[in-house]
């Protein structure tokens, strides 16, 4: 049976029975993303405990990103973190997005053909100045921005990719399918860094709020590379799974 109320009698911590309490008004959708929950005294009085319980609580639901405290505007139900593979697995963002069961949208900001840098051109292994494909998309899941993706792409490989509705489309399978240009391995580098001013807005995030930057070069089958993409993740909304194997030593 679903706790309701703390049981004084029962041999169990009051801060844990109570948040086996508010984690049933979650799981029961009582309280839905977004929603502000009661405050400190509120639950105080409901349940007939001290604040010390009630903090104590609220800490570990916060720990789990069940819910979300905001200085001066109280607390409030989490939205669910979206996981992506990080690892063992190269897909696309929309690709995940479809196989989790989600609504992935892209709006192409722009795209357009530039002049490698000296940066890209190392990436890419291509000399300075060679024409690449920029292509910069802001994707969202259930029409809420979640990612900012910039993509390089050596014109040279695949001259189509600058004209190429990328809507409602991955660019992986674009390449794949109509290009035959097939992915074999990626390699991927993650850290953490503050929104500027474009990422906030676009992300509809606060200024200098936690992102996780996302880079990689995907390479073909005989090891050209084919893309370097800089993505930025909401650290609020986004959650890496990454699937580890350990590999044992042969006896000697």
């Amino acid at each position: 049976m679903d706790p309701e109320w703390i049981d004084f009698d029962r041999p169990i911590p009051y801060y844990v029975q109570l948040i086996e309490i508010l984690k049933n008004k979650i799981n029961q959708k009582v309280w839905k993303p977004g929603d502000k929950i009661p405050g400190e005294p509120e639950l105080c009085s409901e349940y007939g405990v001290s604040r010390t319980v009630v903090r104590q609580a609220l800490l570990e639901l916060e720990q789990e990103d069940l819910i979300v405290r905001r200085k001066g505007k109280g607390t409030f139900i989490a939205y669910p973190k979206i996981g992506e593979s990080l690892a063992n697995k190269l897909t696309g963002f929309y690709q995940d997005m479809v196989a989790r069961g989600l609504v992935p949208e892209t709006q192409v900001l722009h795209q357009r053909i530039i002049p490698a840098t000296d940066e890209l051109s190392g990436y890419l292994e291509i000399p300075p100045g060679t024409p690449v494909i920029d292509i910069k998309r802001l994707r969202s899941v259930n029409q809420e921005p979640i990612q900012l993706v910039t993509s390089f792409i050596p014109y040279e490989l695949c001259p189509r990719a600058c004209r190429v509705d990328l809507t409602n489309r991955s660019l992986y399978e674009f390449l794949e399918e109509d290009c035959g240009l097939k992915i074999a391995r990626g390699r991927r580098f993650i850290e953490a860094v503050a929104a500027g001013d474009e990422e906030a807005k676009l992300l509809r995030v606060r200024r200098g709020a936690p992102l996780v930057m996302l880079n990689s070069i995907c390479y073909l089958q005989k090891g050209i590379p084919i893309e370097y993409y800089i993505s930025l993740h909401r650290g609020d909304r986004t959650r890496f799974d990454i699937e580890l194997v350990r590999v044992r030593e042969t006896a000697r």
